[in-house]
């Protein structure tokens, strides 16, 4: 009998069974996948992110041969805004955007090395009931005989089509469409830095270096362009770089090699799920998901596999029963999560709103405005204090921005 079985191993299962183990408890962890595994995914680890990461003891790990990057170039059509976030409270200075078959790697020793039981390239076929409350799993290794196994809660942090989320029909209670697709690989000869250019036309690039002194390129396009982009990926990844920005669009054909198959992605829409009941929870993708535009999965993976682990210990320690801890965990988990939702959604349109191209275009015109914005999204600076209408109008007024151009302060963006 286990006190937490964790369904997935990535980067929201794994740290949750580290951190219980860590505390004690008889955790055990499975995952159909075999480690290094490969899984899509944008790399990007926000410092809030790396944060985590360097209180687990982790960070020097990831770290360790993948570049760190101290200057960000952010641009939205016509708006640049270049710079990087001051350094986080625990000196972190850079991100950093590893593989995953890196960094799931890592946090999956992790977990093992803190006590959990970890079983690989395990299929869960079903859950346990006793009554109406989850009590296990059962599932087998490749072709092997089915098991089961026993436990007090069982996670979910299988992902969007999370086989936990599907047996207790987890319904979803927030959501809107997905609106882009994405096509990304490995290129070498690119040096350009970190880029995250949206231009006109509804398009985007991005390029980050990652391991092995490769970088990541990716494009994205709205969906309904899936079907003509995918005949030939290369002359598309091309054309977009070439339409956002020439110069950079002349150096990928004359330097940049692509190394690796293209990882198409057409992503599930954003949506809150249901994320605990009777016996059991879910993390991750599982349980939230949004648009991969503003990079946050990895970093909100770490964040609230934190926060349930939290709660989860409290109730394991008999604290507070799972009654009261499970519902807390699920309306934290939303309130702190509230604001990056809402503006993942809104800008991974590829078209800004009058309202977000006011804010980002006068920000781009204040040294220390562009600062907040880049710890907006380092996840060090309150939304409620980018957003607030009182820093609004001083900004306003700082870069003088005509008063025809200013769009509603008080949008009720949610802190």
């Amino acid at each position: 009998m286990y006190d937490v079985i964790v369904v997935g191993t990535r980067v929201a299962g794994s740290p949750l069974a580290m951190l219980l183990a860590r505390q004690g408890h008889r955790v055990l962890a499975v995952d159909r996948a075999s480690f290094p595994s490969d899984t899509p995914s944008t790399h990007y680890i926000h410092q809030a992110g790396l944060g985590f990461l360097k209180s687990w003891g982790l960070l020097d790990a990831v770290a360790a041969g993948c570049p760190p990057i101290r200057h960000l170039n952010f641009t939205y059509t016509d708006i640049a805004i270049p710079g990087m976030a001051d350094p986080s409270a625990d000196g972190i200075d850079a991100v950093y955007c590893p593989r995953r078959t890196v960094l799931d790697k890592i946090l999956v020793d992790a977990a093992g090395e803190s006590g959990a039981e970890v079983i690989e390239g395990f299929t869960v076929t079903g859950l346990l009931r006793d009554g109406d409350s989850v009590a296990g799993i059962r599932g087998r290794v490749g072709d092997g005989p089915e098991q089961e196994f026993r436990a007090k809660l069982v996670v979910g942090a299988d992902g969007s089509n999370s086989i936990v989320a599907k047996e207790v029909g987890a319904a979803t209670y927030e959501g809107s469409p997905a609106a882009c697709f994405i096509y990304y690989s490995y290129y070498e000869g690119v040096d350009w830095g970190m880029h995250h250019r949206t231009g006109f036309g509804e398009q985007q690039f991005a390029s980050w270096p990652t391991n092995d002194d490769l970088a990541l390129v990716a494009v994205m396009r709205k969906r309904d362009r899936f079907r003509d982009f995918r005949t030939d990926p290369d002359a598309g990844v091309q054309e977009i770089v070439d339409q956002i920005d020439p110069e950079i669009g002349a150096r990928l054909r004359e330097t940049g090699k692509r190394v690796e198959p293209f990882r198409p992605m057409l992503y599930p829409d954003n949506y809150r799920r249901q994320s605990f009941g009777p016996g059991w929870a879910l993390v991750g993708d599982a349980g939230y998901h949004k648009d991969p535009f503003t990079g946050w999965g990895i970093t909100d993976a770490f964040k609230y596999s934190q926060l349930l682990a939290d709660l989860v210990h409290e109730s394991l320690s008999g604290a507070r029963p799972f009654a009261e801890t499970m519902p807390e965990y699920q309306r934290e988990r939303d309130a702190q999560s509230a604001s990056t939702y809402e503006l993942t959604q809104s800008i991974s349109e590829l078209t800004l709103t009058p309202y977000y191209d006011s804010v980002f275009r006068a920000a781009s015109m204040s040294e220390h405005y562009s600062k907040k914005f880049f710890g907006l999204i380092a996840g060090l600076y309150p939304p409620d204090k980018f957003f607030g209408e009182a820093e609004l109008t001083a900004l306003y007024e700082e870069v003088n921005f005509p008063v025809a151009d200013r769009h509603v302060v008080n949008t009720g963006v949610s802190a």
